[in-house]
This record gives C-alpha cells, structure tokens and sequence, in this order.
C-alpha cells in the first residue's frame, strides 16, 4: 500500500508539543529597581487620586508593570499605602535627632522636625493627600497612626522614661497633626502664612510639657 505524500513514516520522531501562551509577563518585568519604580508609582497615584480610588490595578499600569509584582512585593493595597508614606516620613522617622543629648529643647526639636518634612515641597504634596485619605478613610488612617505614633512619637516618648508614653505622644500627635491640618490643608490664615520657626517656638514648650514633665 501506497503512503499518502507528505505523511509520517513509522519511524519519524513525533511532533515537539505546542507551547501554550507566553512566559508571565511578571516574570520579564521583575528586576533591579522594580520595587522602587512600583513605590514611586504608587505615590504618584494615591497623590493624584487619594485612597479609595487608587488600585492596585491602575499602580501597575502607572509603573508600567503586572498587577501580580504589586502584590508580589506588597500584598495590600494598605501595605504599599504604607510603604509610600513611609518614604515621606523618612527623615522624620530617626527618633536620636528629636531625642538629642538632654531633654531640654526636645518639644521644639520635634517640632523643627516634624514641620521641616512638610515645609519641603517636594514631600508636602503627597503628605496632603494622605491626611485628606486618612481623614476619610479608617484604612489610610490606621496605617497613619501606625507611622506617626508607633514608628516616631511612641519610640520618643518612651525613650523619655515618663509615665503613660502612648498616651503622651497622642498628645504630641494630635497637636501637631492638628496644626498640619489647619496650615497645610485648610490654609488657614494667619497660621498659614507665619514662618514656620514661628510655629516651633510657640508650640515647643507645649511639646516639652507632654514628654517630660
């Protein structure tokens, strides 16, 4: 019998099986400085668009990358909310440079400091919107209140060695955080016009009174 042209003999080698669909995109797109470019990107987002309305979704198309590396490297929406205030928050967060070599100055130390973050321009446009997120939503405030309580005035507090620190740097915290409210988002005047070291040395000995006395 006759084989059919062009058809397999009885030794030829089966065919290599077809590969289905494309390597992950993730896979490609995972390298050097992938972290950093999602972080910048989330920033970017949760700026422009605070935080109920960023995704992690529209994060990965701003960066440029596969939804799955966002959750890859933060799993939430909240943890990389979390890392994006951070990075903001950064310079404000060594408690030695507040703590100094005494006590005294320590409130107008804090103050310098924590006013100093949100008199650079480069930082204050993303900390306005995260107070505007976390004024409105429990998420973003939650992880607020985790940065600036636990990571700086709570570690400050009780590296003072006074009574009831938690209690005293939520005083601390809501001073300023109130005076941040009024000068940065409301812009309400005159506090919104005066020189910031104005404000440092009016609120100081207020600052001095809740951590160390």
């Amino acid at each position: 019998m006759t084989r059919a042209a062009g058809g397999a003999g009885p030794d030829a080698e089966p065919p290599a099986p077809r590969r289905r669909g494309r390597p992950p995109r993730a896979a490609a797109e995972a390298g050097p400085g992938t972290r950093e470019r999602i972080l910048s990107a989330a920033r970017t987002e949760f700026s422009g668009r605070g935080y109920d309305k960023t995704s992690m979704r529209g994060i990965a198309k701003a960066a440029g990358v596969d939804a799955s590396l966002v959750h890859h490297y933060f799993g939430t929406k909240e943890a990389v909310f979390a890392a994006a205030i951070e990075v903001d928050f950064e310079p404000a967060l060594t408690a030695d440079a507040i703590l100094g070599d005494s006590l005294d100055g320590v409130g107008e130390r804090l103050a310098r400091h924590f006013l100093g973050i949100w008199e650079n321009p480069v930082t204050r446009t993303p900390l306005i919107a995260v107070i505007r997120s976390a004024l409105t939503h429990e998420a973003a405030a939650k992880v607020l209140r985790g940065v600036v309580l636990r990571r700086l005035l709570e570690r400050v507090a009780a590296d003072l060695a006074v009574p009831d620190p938690r209690f005293r740097a939520e005083l601390a915290a809501s001073h300023m955080m109130g005076i941040v409210i009024m000068r940065y988002v409301l812009e309400v005047e005159p506090l919104a016009s005066v020189p910031a070291e104005r404000i440092v040395t009016e609120v100081g000995p207020t600052l001095q009174r809740y951590l160390t006395e």
